[in-house]
């Protein structure tokens, strides 16, 4: 009869030493990598993890500055929007302010010139008068004196003469008017 150890159960089933000692193998490597590998990988699985976590927790810390410092450039853009708006508004205010000081000043340029003229016309129109006065004053002596036959070269005479006729002919003007 045979015992069990010797029984061949073909491929299936090895023999009872190699058995055996696959079993202890198999325990010895098992205690080796228990002790030593699983550890090691445990180890470089929890720096890895806690260097993921730690970038996770960088690039949160990072993030949500980014998004302060948006939230800080978007408060500054509104404020330089409305600065600009400003001094565009101040701007316009300021060109109308000298636009209308150079219409004064033109206007006064304008008055000043006007008045400057009429002061001129007049100037040139009394001398113009007062040439003509001699003119015919002069020309109305000689006539007169055609007329009448008799010189007019007394010159006293002859200028209360010319200012009768003038002051006439003034007079008539007034009352025509």
């Amino acid at each position: 009869m045979t015992t069990i150890l010797e029984i061949d159960l073909g491929p299936l089933l090895p023999a009872f030493p190699e058995f055996v000692a696959g079993i202890v193998l198999f325990g010895i490597i098992w205690f080796v990598l228990a002790k030593k590998v699983v550890p090691a990988f445990e180890k470089t699985y929890e720096e890895r993890a806690a260097a993921i976590q730690g970038g996770i927790e960088k690039a949160e810390h990072a993030q949500a500055e980014a998004a302060a410092a948006l939230e800080e450039y978007r408060e500054q853009l509104a404020g330089a929007r409305d600065e600009a708006s400003s001094i565009r508004e101040e701007a316009k205010a300021q060109g109308a302010q000298i636009i209308a000081e150079m219409r004064a000043k033109a206007q006064e340029e304008s008055d000043r010139l006007i008045a400057q003229a009429k002061a001129q016309i007049e100037a040139e129109r009394a001398q113009a008068v007062q040439q003509l006065r001699g003119e015919v004053g002069g020309l109305a002596t000689t006539l007169a004196g055609k007329i009448v036959g008799e010189s007019l070269d007394d010159d006293e005479r002859a200028r209360r003469t010319v200012d009768r006729f003038i002051a006439d002919l003034e007079a008539n003007d007034t009352e025509r008017v």
